[in-house]
């Protein structure tokens, strides 16, 4: 049987960088006037930037200036990266994954930089199959081209996803797959729960020793 694959996201799933991730795209909306506030930008972190300036802003403020936002922010956050931190236990439930035969695979639609500080700081590189980008896909999450792309990279047929927003919840949910929710992205049970996750657990470190039997399923494509 093939081996299964876990999709793991990565910012506020196992780095502790959401809030860094909300106060640069908060930066970059003052930087170019436009006034929005912070809890506004929280609650849209999740999905990709080429949706959160709509989303937070609307329409006319993607078109005007869309790709100057999300330069600034790029700027922005690599100025707070020295400042994130791994999550609890994310380190250990990549090496607790690869260890029982998944192909671990960081399924991001972050930029690639920030993917590959990610695997730095949390020191996986040797239990990581894959790592995904924004440069991967067309469309982010809640889209499931992300997903796709890195289940292709593994050729896998059977996966499951972790994940800490509702995003991730609904991205997985277009494959097919279950989704196990984490709180450490600032999103409320009940929120991950109304979404759809298969279950819901506070932080990395809860999912190690996790039977994952019943959470894998074949991905719909």
């Amino acid at each position: 049987m093939d081996s299964p694959v876990a999709l793991l996201d990565i910012d506020g799933t196992l780095v502790d960088s959401t809030y860094h991730h909300a106060i640069a795209w908060h930066r970059a909306f003052a930087a170019h006037d436009v006034d929005v506030p912070l809890w506004r930008v929280h609650r849209s972190i999740g999905m990709g930037g080429d949706k959160l300036v709509t989303e937070v802003a609307g329409a006319r403020v993607e078109a005007a200036h869309g790709d100057a936002l999300r330069e600034r922010w790029h700027e922005e956050y690599a100025a707070l990266l020295d400042d994130v931190a791994p999550l609890a236990g994310a380190s250990d439930l990549v090496a607790d994954l690869h260890g029982r035969g998944f192909h671990v695979v960081l399924a991001s639609s972050g930029a690639a930089r920030f993917s590959e500080h990610a695997v730095d700081l949390l020191g996986v590189g040797d239990e990581v199959a894959a790592v995904t980008s924004s440069d991967d896909a067309e469309e982010s999450k809640p889209e499931a081209d992300i997903l796709a792309v890195a289940l292709d990279r593994v050729d896998g047929q059977r996966a499951v996803v972790v994940g800490d927003t509702p995003y991730d919840v609904e991205a997985a949910s277009r494959l097919g797959l279950a989704c196990v929710g984490l709180l450490t992205g600032g999103y409320s049970r009940a929120e991950l729960e109304e979404s759809g996750a298969a279950r819901v657990v506070e932080s990395p470190a809860d999912l190690v020793g996790l039977d994952w039997e019943a959470l894998v399923r074949p991905a719909r494509r």
